[in-house]
């Protein structure tokens, strides 16, 4: 790798990520073999979940020629294209005095980043429960239904227990 300028300015995070995968990074589970520290493997990690990982050097270039007509300052392109903002109230917090410089534009600029840069990955749903009442505990043991949990951890029946003034169950001898 040829390095054209050091600190020429700050990345994109496509750029990072382009950059760690040219160095081997990816989501091998053993991570042992490629000469990459820990702490760019949590970054990777991150960015592989983020918008970043959808785009394309096509992607950005298309971009940056397309916002020129904004008159947007650097940090605030940066900003969009890693945050990729697809509603007006995602891209306001990014753009300093939103309203005042751009009022109706604002929409245009959100519709552009949306049919330019790609959505992120979707997240993942949780998987349903079933319909099985469990109670767990604070150690996440399975309970029965018919015990409760006392503060120390230890596991009683709930015919032990009776409620005081305030509403909670308390342990009667």
């Amino acid at each position: 790798m040829k390095i054209k300028e050091a600190n020429a300015g700050a990345l994109t995070n496509f750029e990072v990520l382009d950059f760690l995968r040219s160095r081997g990074a990816s989501k091998d589970p053993t991570r042992v073999i490629v000469p990459i520290a820990p702490s760019e493997f949590k970054v990777y990690d991150y960015l592989v979940e983020s918008a970043a990982c959808n785009q394309t050097k096509e992607h950005v270039k298309e971009f940056l020629e397309r916002c020129k007509s904004y008159k947007l300052a650097k940090a605030e392109v940066l900003n969009i294209i890693n945050l990729r903002p697809s509603a007006l109230v995602e891209i306001d917090p990014i753009i300093e005095e939103s309203e005042k410089r751009f009022g109706e534009q604002l929409e245009e600029l959100v519709n552009l980043v949306v049919e330019v840069l790609p959505e992120p990955p979707t997240q993942k749903l949780p998987e349903p429960e079933s319909n099985e009442v469990k109670e767990d505990t604070v150690d996440g043991k399975n309970m029965d239904e018919n015990k409760m949990e006392t503060e120390t951890g230890e596991q009683i029946d709930k015919d032990q227990t009776e409620p005081n003034e305030d509403g909670e169950q308390i342990v009667v001898s």
